[in-house]
């Protein structure tokens, strides 16, 4: 066994000749293992909220979606975008336009973005599970067309699911000035009616703002024939979504981006790692206050000990291995901290997981979920066993390579 180790583990597990000692080496190793243990679990819940959020999108969210690189539209029949209709990992492609357009019902008007798709949006997302009214999603009928709102657009209108009126939409003429004095004839104008059914996302990007139509419809209002804001795919099942993505970028050229859904909420995901970075710095100093504890436990130790010291050298041992003597005792309490503080951080996970123990409120059902969501990623508790290591590891240099010169040399 390494002599350094064998005292140090000693050290560490034997009674003290002064209390003290104890109790501060163990308030040292319970400051490391909080402060880990705090790093597990807030890391862990910003994975889950993260998660929780990548869901929600996937009810709107095309797995894949082209989009121009400058300006907001595109011809529908470009050569590259034609092509894409013919990849074999393509189950299901929409042609989308969207732009915003002024809403008026009984005496109320909201702006809008209104978004044309083809009949095959159904297929591609995963609508149906989103939509609340008693119809059935539908986008036209003949020579009506149906308007789906977000629920939240619903109630700035005014307006049930199943509203009986027609929305009056109106969108600025192609290359035109509002004329002041008469603002309807530099508009197009037209009318949605209702299929009975709304949808609710419980984003407000989409609830607040979005109505669904058919492209037909978003073409004439906002003038633009042949022409469509983004192309909207879903894959066969099985595919390699990044493998594909770059596939199409390559093919596409600069002309085009190619986003994956992170990609297309790529400011919210943003928002979520700078929180999830600032929160894992400000633990840090944290856990950097609570190694102070080390330095004054292996101080006190350091003192404690000058005698067994000067015994040891008597008996052979070098400087370096009296040294390494209180180095371990660090690293022991140090890597004794970082062990107890992930086991009991992933502990807390795994109850919250399971019983939701720490909730928003006392209201069930009042927000989109009732506990605070959990996910552990391994690649965390690697960062934070390898944080832990390396602040305590720092930390024990200075009362060892200092303090062990001034009391235990003979």
């Amino acid at each position: 066994m390494n002599f350094p180790f064998y005292i140090a583990k000693r050290y560490l597990l034997s009674k003290k000749s002064h209390s003290a000692i104890n109790i501060i080496s163990g308030v040292s190793v319970a400051g490391v293992a909080i402060a880990t243990a705090a790093l597990v679990c807030i890391l862990s819940v910003f994975n889950g909220f993260q998660d929780m959020v990548a869901g929600l999108f996937t009810a709107m969210d095309p797995e894949l979606k082209v989009v121009p690189a400058t300006g907001k539209f595109m011809m529908a029949d470009a050569e590259g975008l034609e092509a894409l209709r013919h990849d074999p990992d393509v189950a299901v492609l929409t042609e989308t336009l969207e732009d915003q357009a002024l809403l008026m019902i009984n005496n109320r008007q909201v702006m809008a973005t209104v978004k044309g798709v083809e009949d095959s949006f159904e297929e591609l997302t995963e609508i149906d599970r989103i939509l609340v009214g008693d119809g059935v999603f539908e986008l036209h009928a003949d020579v009506i067309d149906y308007g789906i709102l977000g629920a939240n657009l619903l109630m700035q209108l005014g307006l049930p699911a199943d509203f009986a009126q027609p929305i009056q939409v109106y969108a600025p003429r192609k290359g035109e000035r509002i004329d002041l004095n008469d603002p309807r004839e530099s508009l197009n104008e037209d009318e949605l009616y209702s299929p009975r059914v709304g949808f609710m996302v419980k984003q407000n990007k989409y609830d607040s703002h979005y109505v669904i139509t058919n492209i037909g419809f978003a073409r004439r209002l906002f003038e633009r024939q042949g022409e469509v804001s983004a192309v909207e795919m879903k894959l066969r099942p099985g595919a390699d979504v990044a493998a594909v993505k770059a596939r199409m970028r390559a093919a596409l050229g600069e002309r085009y981006e190619v986003l994956d859904r992170y990609e297309q909420q790529e400011d919210t995901f943003k928002i979520m790692q700078i929180e999830k970075l600032i929160s894992y710095i400000f633990l840090t100093f944290i856990l950097m206050i609570a190694c102070f504890n080390i330095i004054g436990s292996l101080s006190m130790l350091i003192i404690d000990k000058k005698e067994d010291a000067a015994t040891l050298r008597n008996l052979g041992a070098n400087e370096h291995q009296v040294r390494g003597i209180f180095m371990m005792e660090g690293r022991m309490i140090c890597l004794l901290g970082a062990v107890i503080g992930i086991v009991l951080g992933l502990a807390m996970c795994l109850l919250q997981q399971q019983f939701g123990l720490v909730r928003f409120g006392s209201s069930e059902g009042s927000y989109i979920i009732n506990a605070y969501p959990v996910s552990v990623h391994a690649m965390d508790i690697v960062l934070i066993f390898l944080t832990v290591v390396v602040i305590g590891f720092l930390s024990v240099w200075y009362p060892v390579h200092h303090l062990s010169k001034k009391y235990t040399r003979n």
